[in-house]
């Protein structure tokens, strides 16, 4: 048996991948946990010398063209480093690790089409790609199905190039909110729920030239050059204004995808698929729905890889990084949440993706009025920042409204409307939504932990939020277990 190694480094998230020539996903996870560099654009030793304890690496799969991210680059006046080919980028990027396996190279876009795709439950689907770029593309349209050997094929419909950018705009707005651009996009999410969409228009008649093209007036990957706020503008303003304009971009891309894709099935990639808030309504457009759970950039690492492997490839979770092993430690974290109402857990595959779905997470009693506020003190967080619910799936329909497309949500990748509000507050947003984890009867230990939880309190659902200080990547290992236990306070279940 030999793997494919599938990287992508080099911008911001950097993300590795191992799978196999049968195409199982023995490996994937973020640089960040292992370099404990918060969104870290490099590969680090420790995470190659983990995924080389999988076996032999038959070569690596890149997921861009580097020449035309280096063409794009240079036309646009930014600093080129000293690497111009693959081979130099991966040589100061792996430390000698794997240094004469060959090397396969895909485009930006199409390593974001293929992590969706060939991990999606269809054989034929309309592929989405929107980002803030790749080496030119900021938002393509793919066909996608798998011909008579099972191999993969796709074909571009449509593509936006470089400066027009969803993406970049969203960045753009998040930075003019005083937050971190490509980092704290989903803190301008979470904002939005406070503000009001005075400004949509605004943004509209000063930033946008052609809606329907999805052309922007200005290049906005520096930031806002035309300003058009103000200095005592509201950031929540600001922020509601600039996810009312990214929904409505969002879906002109949509309608226009259904218009011209043959299939009905939508596979949604790229990390403007992260905008969980604008994933409510993508039903409209489509009957069937998938987005994978780490639709950024770490996660076409596992795209290139399947690309190169060229089949589907078996996605059973998103439980494919660093290993705890042991037995999933119910009895413990109940016994937490009973008297002190909140717990960390550390135990199991970590997540693969930005958000903590019951192996690296902090857990707590949803009903208590003080809870929210003493999660977000833990997490060094803004007291406006909500946190998720995660539920037994067939108590979901009960206590949310779950938007159409989304009945089940295992990878909180939309927002619902709670129906009981009040009898969960620590779990609501301002807004009155939620974003939703549904756990179906798989076994898993978060299931098994809820299956307690609800038979001791009546309560099917518990807080779930990333077992993380903010600025900080995720608990990974034992030792960052322990590390953020005597750092913070809080008990930590392995």
């Amino acid at each position: 048996m030999s793997n494919i190694l599938g990287i992508s480094c080099g911008f911001h998230d950097a993300g590795v991948s191992v799978l196999s020539d049968k195409g199982e996903i023995l490996f994937a996870s973020h640089s960040e946990r292992f370099s404990k560099q918060k969104h870290d654009a490099n590969i680090c030793p420790t995470i190659l010398q983990y995924a080389g304890g999988f076996g032999p690496i038959d070569h690596i799969a890149y997921y861009e063209n580097h020449w035309k991210k280096k063409w794009r680059q240079f036309r646009a006046g930014q600093p080129i480093d000293k690497n111009l080919t693959v081979k130099g980028v991966l040589k100061d990027q792996l430390f000698g690790w794997f240094k004469d396996l060959p090397i396969k190279s895909y485009s930006h876009h199409l390593s974001h089409a293929a992590g969706g795709f060939q991990t999606s439950p269809f054989t034929t689907a309309t592929v989405v790609v929107i980002d803030a770029i790749g080496e030119m593309d900021t938002i393509s349209i793919w066909d996608a199905d798998y011909d008579l050997n099972g191999k993969a094929q796709y074909k571009c419909l449509w593509k936006q190039k470089y400066p027009h950018s969803i993406g970049l705009f969203y960045s753009a707005m998040t930075k003019r909110c005083d937050l971190r651009p490509l980092d704290e996009e989903y803190i301008l999410m979470g904002m939005a729920a406070y503000g009001k969409s005075k400004y949509s228009k605004k943004m509209l008649d000063n930033y946008i030239s052609n809606l329907h093209r999805l052309e922007f007036k200005e290049n906005l990957h520096m930031g806002v050059t035309n300003d058009i706020f103000g200095a005592d503008a509201d950031h929540y303003d600001i922020a509601q204004s600039s996810q009312e304009v990214v929904e409505g971009l969002i879906y002109a891309v949509m309608d226009h995808a259904r218009n011209i894709g043959k299939s009905s099935n939508l596979v949604y990639s790229g990390g403007v698929a992260l905008n969980c808030l604008a994933n409510r309504n993508l039903s409209q457009f489509f009957d069937n729905i998938w987005i994978m759970p780490n639709p950024g950039d770490a996660g076409s690492s596992l795209g290139a890889a399947a690309l190169s492997y060229g089949k589907k490839i078996w996605w059973d979770n998103a439980y494919l990084g660093y290993e705890i092993p042991g037995e999933y430690p119910v009895k413990p974290i109940l016994d937490e949440l009973m008297t002190t109402k909140i717990v960390g857990v550390a135990s199991g595959c970590a997540e693969f993706g930005p958000r903590a779905l019951g192996n690296r997470s902090l857990l707590a009693d949803p009903r208590g009025p003080e809870i929210k506020d003493k999660v977000n003190e833990y997490k060094r967080r803004q007291k406006f920042r909500p946190f998720a619910p995660v539920i037994l799936e067939e108590f979901a329909e009960q206590y949310f409204s779950m938007p159409a497309g989304f009945e089940t949500s295992p990878y909180m990748q939309v927002t619902a409307k709670c129906k009981q509000p009040d009898d969960f507050p620590a779990i609501i947003h301002a807004d009155g939504t939620s974003r939703v984890q549904t756990v179906p009867k798989d076994g898993s230990g978060i299931r098994k932990l809820l299956e307690q939880w609800m038979t001791l309190t009546g309560c099917p659902m518990l807080l779930n939020t990333s077992l993380n200080i903010r600025g900080e990547p995720m608990v990974n290992d034992v030792l960052d277990a322990e590390r953020f236990e005597q750092k913070y306070g809080v008990k930590v279940c392995s």
